[in-house]
């Protein structure tokens, strides 16, 4: 499947012309004044990712966007944590999942995360549930 990229912003989108808002930041400007903590728990999430292919990581509004046929994965560098979501076609439940819950954004899917304190936090079971967002996004 062949996807589209914005122009603008060079995002890729499973449909041309696909709605977004474009962002010319770049992931050290959306990490910009976060704790050190926060920024290394996202070095631990691309260190337990980088091996799935394909897998692109941009840039977004105020977040980082993990795609492959589609976006799979949004991460949001907060005050105090590291918020992790990712997207299934079902309902999990975890007890290292902050919440889960249907997403509203068109289809039916489900969006879950996991909050990260800090770098050594991110399980071998957190892990293991990003990989079923991958998957999900890339059938």
């Amino acid at each position: 499947m062949s996807m589209w990229t914005c122009p603008k912003c060079e995002r890729p989108f499973r449909r041309a012309g696909q709605w977004h808002v474009c962002s010319e930041k770049t992931i050290d400007e959306i990490f910009a004044g976060k704790p050190d903590h926060v920024v290394m728990a996202f070095d631990d999430v691309l260190v337990a990712t980088a091996d799935w292919e394909p897998n692109l990581i941009t840039p977004a509004r105020k977040a980082i966007m993990f795609t492959n046929k589609r976006a799979w994965m949004v991460v949001r560098p907060m005050t105090k944590v590291l918020e992790c979501s990712f997207f299934t076609g079902e309902i999990i439940h975890s007890p290292i999942l902050h919440k889960s819950a249907l997403d509203h954004m068109g289809q039916k899917k489900f969006r879950h995360s996991i909050r990260l304190s800090g770098p050594g936090e991110l399980s071998a079971e957190a892990v293991a549930l990003l990989r079923k967002g991958y998957d999900y996004g890339n059938r």
